[in-house]
C-alpha cells in the first residue's frame, strides 16, 4: 500500500480515540517526516469548491508587476458560492483590507502547507464571528489577526467562507493558493486540483535582441521583431535572420483552458541552440521577494508602449528569478560570420500541451546600418551602485542603490512645482524618493498640498504621497513620469443610498453610503449609531459603506448615525442623519 494511503487509514483510526487538536498535533509530525520522500501529494488536498474548477488566471502567470501567485477559480459571475477547506488544519492567519487580496483566509495543514483563499465576500459562520468580534474590538474593517493553532480548527471540506469580489479582484472569483512553509507560493495543480486542459499554448510574437553595441541581427545594432510563420500541430517558424555576435530572443505566449477563453500563463519554457540547452523557465513555484522582478523579466518598455509583455529568453544583470534555470551563457547565443545555425523555442501548459517556434539563423558579420537619430534631449545618469541626486527648483529626487537593474540615463527636466522625470519605460527593482521644500507656502496652504504623478491624456493628478517632516513633504514611487505638488482643498463627499433621513428601516438588511473624493483620494472613515462605533464596509472600487444590521449592535428604535470621512492630506466631511428601527 503506498505510503499516503497507509497514513489516511492510520489517520482514521487514530481519529476515533483522540481529540482533534492532539490529532492535528500527531499528523503534523509525521507529515514533516515524509514530505521529503512526497513533496506534492496528489491525494492531500480537494479543490476548495463543489464546482468545476474553469479558470480565469493561472498559476505565476504574468500580472502587473508581478507574477500571479495561485489559481483564479471562476464563480459563473456572482458572488456567494461556498469555499471549502481543502484539507484538515487550522486558520492561522486572517486578513481583511480595502486592497490587495480583500478578505483572505490562510489555513496551516499537518503536512508543513498554506492554503490561502482571497476576495471572499464573508467567512464561515465560526470564522466570520471570530473576526468580527475582533473588528469591533478595534473598532476598524480592516484588520489582521495569527490565530493560535488550537483556536480555529477546520475539517476538510468544511465551510470556511463564500466567494467575492473584495480587495483588488476584477470581479467574482476564488483565489487560491498553496504555499509551502518557507511561504514560496506553488502551482495548485502539482497537488491535483487541475482544470480541464487539451490546448495547445499560442506562440503570437517573436522577437530577436542583440546583447551588446557589437551585436547585429539583418544589419542592425537593434531589437527586431520577426516574422512568425504558423504551421500545424502548434508548430511555428520565423523568416531566417541575418546575425553576428551575441543574440538572445523573447517570445509572446499564451494558454487557454478548454472551458474558458481567458489568455493564461505558460507552465514552462525551454530553449535550444544547434542542440545544446540554452535557458529553461520552470513556473511552478516562486518566492515573493523575487515576484517584484517580472519587470526584468519582460522587456518592460515595450509593454508600457504596447501593452505587450515580452518574455526575454535570456537573464540580465540583476535579475535574481528562481524560474530561470538551466542557463548556457545566459541564454545567449554566439554568432560567428559564415555559419548557420538554428534556435529553438518550445513552450509547455501544465497539461504538456506543447507548441514550438524554430529560428533560422544566417551568421553574417556585415556592415552595420546606421541607427536612428537619438532625442537630444539630455540625459542624466541614474547609477546603480550609488545614490543619485537630482535636484529641481524646489524639489529633489532620490535615487537610491539599486533602484535600477543597471546604469541608466534618464531626461529630466522642471517647471516650478512640476518634474518631468522621463516616461515610464525603465523598470525599477524599489522606491525612489520626490520631495519639496515647503519654505515658499504660507502655513494655511501647506497642510492641503501632496504629490501627485500626472497620468492620462489630460495629465489628471493621481495621489502617491504627503509625508511631511518640517517644511519638506516628500513620497515614494517605482514608476518614472511627471509629478507634481498639488493641493487638496475639497472635502470628501456622503451620500444616502438606500435610505433618508428620518426614514423607517425595519425591513432592511442593510445601511449604505456612497463616499468619494475628487483630489487625494480617501484616507479614513469612522461611522457611529448612538455615539457607538458600528462597522461598515468599504469597496473602495464602488465607493460603496455599507453595514449589515444583522450585527445586531443597532437596537434602539430612534438611531442617531454619524459618518466622518477624511482624504488623504486631512480634509474631513461628516454626515448625520435619523432612522428608525422596530
Amino acid at each position: 500500500m503506498p505510503k499516503y494511503l497507509l497514513l489516511r487509514a492510520v489517520q482514521i483510526n487514530i481519529f476515533a480515540f483522540m481529540p482533534k487538536v492532539f490529532n492535528f498535533l500527531f499528523l503534523t509530525l509525521i507529515y514533516t517526516s515524509l514530505s521529503a520522500q512526497n513533496p506534492y501529494p496528489q491525494d492531500y488536498f480537494q479543490s476548495p469548491m463543489d464546482i468545476p474548477i474553469i479558470l480565469s488566471g493561472s498559476f505565476a502567470e504574468l500580472r502587473s508587476n508581478h507574477f500571479h501567485s495561485g489559481i483564479d477559480i471562476k464563480t459563473k459571475g456572482k458572488e456567494g458560492v461556498k469555499v471549502n477547506a481543502s484539507a484538515d488544519g487550522y486558520v492561522s492567519r486572517i486578513k481583511i483590507s480595502h486592497f490587495g487580496y480583500g478578505k483572505a483566509l490562510y489555513i496551516t495543514h499537518p503536512n508543513g502547507y498554506t492554503t490561502v483563499y482571497a476576495h471572499l465576500q464573508k467567512f464561515g459562520p465560526k470564522i466570520e464571528g471570530f473576526i468580527k468580534k475582533l473588528q469591533y474590538d478595534k473598532e476598524s474593517f480592516e484588520v489582521e489577526t495569527f490565530p493560535k493553532n488550537t483556536e480555529l480548527l477546520v475539517d476538510q471540506g468544511e465551510l470556511v467562507g463564500y466567494s467575492g469580489n473584495t480587495g483588488g479582484s476584477g470581479g467574482p472569483h476564488l483565489h487560491f493558493e498553496i504555499r509551502d512553509n518557507q511561504e514560496r507560493p506553488i502551482n495548485p495543480m502539482l497537488f491535483g486540483v487541475k482544470a480541464k486542459d487539451s490546448k495547445r499554448p499560442r506562440i503570437t510574437n517573436v522577437y530577436a535582441y542583440p546583447r551588446d553595441d557589437q551585436a547585429l541581427i539583418n544589419g542592425k545594432n537593434e531589437v527586431q521583431q520577426l516574422r512568425l510563420i504558423p504551421a500545424a500541430n502548434g508548430v511555428y517558424q520565423t523568416e531566417k535572420i541575418t546575425a553576428y555576435g551575441e543574440i538572445g530572443f523573447g517570445i509572446v505566449s499564451y494558454d487557454q483552458q478548454d472551458l474558458a477563453p481567458n489568455k493564461n500563463g505558460l507552465s514552462h519554457i525551454k530553449t535550444r541552440f544547434n542542440g545544446t540547452d540554452k535557458l529553461e523557465v520552470d513556473f511552478k513555484r516562486f518566492s515573493f521577494s523575487e515576484t517584484k522582478h517580472l519587470n526584468r523579466f519582460i522587456d518592460y518598455a515595450v509593454y508600457k508602449d504596447k501593452n505587450r509583455r515580452i518574455q526575454k529568453l535570456f537573464l540580465e544583470k540583476n535579475n535574481p528569478l528562481s524560474l530561470i534555470t538551466n542557463l548556457d551563457n545566459n541564454g545567449y547565443c554566439k554568432i560567428e560570420d559564415s555559419t548557420f545555425s538554428v534556435y529553438k523555442i518550445l513552450v509547455k501548459d501544465f497539461d504538456d500541451n506543447t507548441a514550438s517556434v524554430r529560428i533560422p539563423i544566417h551568421g553574417l558579420n556585415g556592415e552595420m546600418l546606421p541607427k536612428a537619430k537619438e532625442n537630444n534631449t539630455a540625459k542624466h545618469t541614474i547609477s546603480e551602485s550609488a545614490t543619485t541626486y537630482l535636484q529641481g527648483q524646489n524639489s529633489t529626487v532620490t535615487f537610491y542603490p539599486n533602484t535600477v537593474y543597471e546604469d541608466t540615463n534618464i531626461s529630466f527636466k522642471y517647471s516650478a512645482d512640476t518634474l518631468f522625470l522621463d516616461v515610464d519605460r525603465v523598470p525599477m527593482q524599489k522606491n525612489f524618493s520626490i520631495s519639496y521644500n515647503l519654505d515658499a507656502y504660507q502655513d494655511k496652504d501647506i497642510d492641503h498640498l501632496y504629490i501627485a504623478r500626472l497620468y492620462g491624456y489630460y495629465k489628471k493628478p493621481s495621489y502617491i504621497g504627503a509625508t511631511r517632516k518640517g517644511n519638506e513633504l516628500s513620497a515614494r514611487t517605482k514608476t518614472l513620469g511627471s509629478f507634481v505638488l498639488a493641493s487638496d482643498t475639497e472635502a470628501p463627499k456622503i451620500k444616502p443610498v438606500n435610505f433618508q433621513n428620518k426614514k423607517w428601516l425595519s425591513n432592511y438588511r442593510y445601511l449604505k453610503l456612497k463616499i468619494s473624493d475628487k483630489e487625494s483620494g480617501i484616507s479614513n472613515y469612522r461611522a457611529t449609531v448612538n455615539g457607538k462605533w458600528i462597522l461598515m464596509e468599504y469597496d473602495y472600487k464602488t465607493g460603496m459603506l455599507v453595514h449589515d444590521f444583522n450585527d445586531e449592535v443597532i437596537n434602539e428604535t430612534t438611531n442617531n448615525l454619524k459618518v466622518i470621512v477624511t482624504d488623504n492630506v486631512g480634509n474631513s466631511s461628516t454626515f448625520d442623519a435619523v432612522f428608525y428601527r422596530k
